[in-house]
């Protein structure tokens, strides 16, 4: 497990370093490490929910007093009594100002109310299997536009077939929000790769590791949790140590790990991941927020020049 390799290839991953893969059942979690890109202001600091204007309409502000903010792709907020809303897209947000999202999609659908500027806020990432209706429907002014693909997100693991997400978000939240204690995010870590079973379903590098502590419940519990929760694929081995001293206990541990890093090079060497071409979509100074859609790996990312500051890629097929 060394090199990031899952990027497009106009963008520069040398300097990435991929870690240990750690696995909690049908998920695993590859960390990634790398160089830091000063001046984003991270999400629970840098990005606060203003209000909906009307449904389907999402201001976000930078109340920070210096820094950039970069929206979390597929971002979105829950409150009681009010309709939950996610976006399709990321952007670019400059310290003290608030940007508009007109295309941003309503994810429960018969839920009245608008949700507004709160203390207590917190978000989730779309899962995975949404992420890539959601963003070709970007720049679609329709706020009932996902409803359809949650339905059969809902149908697909047994539940109502409604355009109600939060059916998982919420009520399986206990089962899900484990996944960030299963899963250590570890000091300096500022990206993963996330694993479903033995297929590839994302690759997540924020600019510097505040940003991805930031991220990390809202990536591993709702944007992957949820296809390894109803997974059927099988957990791995999960056995007891087998050893009759401490330094056996340790040679067994150093063999699994072995044995698991192995296989998921394996997994990593066998994945159909390659993304397309960056499609600009946006610039904030030297920033550029591009589009990759090619068939099998689809996401946004973020570069200056050829340097890479923020990327959510997902397999397309969810």
């Amino acid at each position: 497990m060394t090199e990031l390799r899952m990027l497009p290839r106009a963008v520069d991953g040398s300097g990435y370093r991929l870690g240990a893969p750690q696995r909690a059942g049908a998920l695993t979690m590859v960390p990634v490490f790398g160089p830091a890109y000063p001046g984003i202001v991270p999400p629970r600091h840098g990005l606060k929910l203003g209000r909906v204007v009307t449904y389907g309409q999402v201001e976000l502000t930078n109340p920070a007093g210096s820094g950039v903010a970069i929206v979390p792709l597929h971002v979105g907020y829950i409150q009681d009594a009010a309709q939950n809303h996610a976006l399709c897209r990321s952007a670019f947000i400059a310290a003290g100002q608030t940007l508009r999202f007109d295309d941003a999609c309503c994810v429960q659908e018969s839920q009245g109310g608008y949700l507004a500027g709160r203390e207590d806020q917190w978000f989730f990432v779309l899962p995975v299997e949404l992420r890539a209706a959601a963003l070709r429907l970007r720049a679609t002014a329709n706020y009932s536009k996902l409803w359809g693909d949650i339905a059969a997100f809902n149908r697909r693991y047994g539940l109502p077939a409604r355009g109600h997400l939060e059916q998982v978000l919420t009520r399986q939240r206990a089962g899900l929000t484990q996944y960030r204690s299963r899963l250590e995010r570890l000091e300096g870590q500022l990206g993963a790769l996330f694993f479903v079973g033995d297929s590839l379903a994302g690759v997540e590098i924020a600019p510097d590791p505040e940003y991805f502590a930031d991220v990390w419940a809202a990536l591993a519990c709702f944007a992957y949790g949820p296809a390894a929760w109803f997974s059927a694929e099988p957990a791995g081995d999960d056995t007891p140590l087998a050893g009759d001293s401490v330094d056996g206990l340790r040679a067994a541990l150093a063999a699994r790990r072995g044995a698991r890093a192995d296989e998921v090079r394996g997994w990593l060497a066998a994945a159909p991941w390659v993304p397309g071409e960056l499609v600009e979509e946006e610039r904030y100074l030297d920033l550029r927020l591009s589009t990759v859609d090619g068939g099998a790996v689809a996401g946004q990312v973020v570069t200056d020049g050829s340097r890479l500051v923020y990327a959510s890629l997902f397999a397309a097929a969810g």
